[in-house]
């Protein structure tokens, strides 16, 4: 590894390599051209403070890897809003899928997707992902559906889930029913109310026999106790929810 000292030195030599690269991606990037400036001499930097001359490899031709690669993860990032280069067949595609249905067409040759992915070595989902990217740009959820609207693209949106209506009518329906069963625990007995809470209302209801044993009675008698219970809450919060009891 080459020290800091000679590193800064080298790294100014060659800078002007990565001007020459980064010619090379004007065609994909329509952009500010120094920030590919920037993330090429990064990628220079880092060749220089990883570059080993006694492995018999010219340093520029290690540059030249390093840089690319800055370069082209950069553009792959910043393409689209969203990432669209996140796998090592995306980052082939997203350079020669364009190029080889343009060779395809000069031949006279349909560029159908398997052919693509065949000719590419990928999958044919990725060409079709691929071209779906690069075919449409990014679009804003705020942005209007129509010239002058006012009707914007989130509306196009499936909903997942319950509507918003919905969940404020359950919100007011919980609401109501804790009230309601508030105002019932007022009315029950001690054993009654074991009951509800650690039995009928519990994540982990307690069984007959715990509560027979707390009680000291049998398990039949907790039982009817139960099922008296569950009348009494039945006949109690129809008379509030009529219309949602069956």
């Amino acid at each position: 590894m080459v020290s800091t000292f000679f590193s800064i030195p080298q790294v100014i030599s060659n800078l002007r390599l990565v001007v020459k690269v980064v010619m090379d991606f004007q065609k994909f990037w329509t952009q500010n051209m120094l920030d590919l400036l920037q993330e090429g001499n990064v990628g220079l930097a880092r060749a220089v403070k990883k570059y080993d001359p006694d492995r018999g490899v010219k340093f520029s031709s290690y540059a030249v890897y390093w840089i690319r690669a800055h370069i082209l993860k950069y553009i792959m990032d910043n393409w689209r809003l969203v990432r669209i280069g996140t796998t090592q067949g995306q980052r082939k595609l997203f350079f020669k899928l364009n190029k080889e249905k343009k060779f395809l067409e000069s031949q006279g040759v349909t560029p159908e997707t398997s052919v693509l992915a065949k000719r590419l070595d990928v999958a044919v989902s990725e060409v079709e992902e691929m071209g779906q990217r690069l075919e449409y740009a990014d679009l804003s959820l705020e942005s209007p559906i129509r010239a002058g609207g006012t009707e914007e693209q989130k509306s196009l949106l499936v909903q997942e889930g319950p509507s918003v209506e919905d969940r404020v009518a359950d919100d007011e329906f919980r609401k109501r029913f804790q009230e309601r069963l508030a105002e019932i625990s007022k009315t029950l007995n001690e054993r009654e109310l074991v009951i509800l809470s650690d039995r009928l209302l519990s994540d982990e209801s307690r069984t007959l026999h715990d509560l027979a044993s707390q009680f000291h009675v049998s398990r039949e008698r907790i039982r009817q106790v139960e099922i008296n219970l569950l009348n009494k809450l039945r006949k109690s919060l129809e008379k509030e929810f009529r219309h949602c009891v069956q």
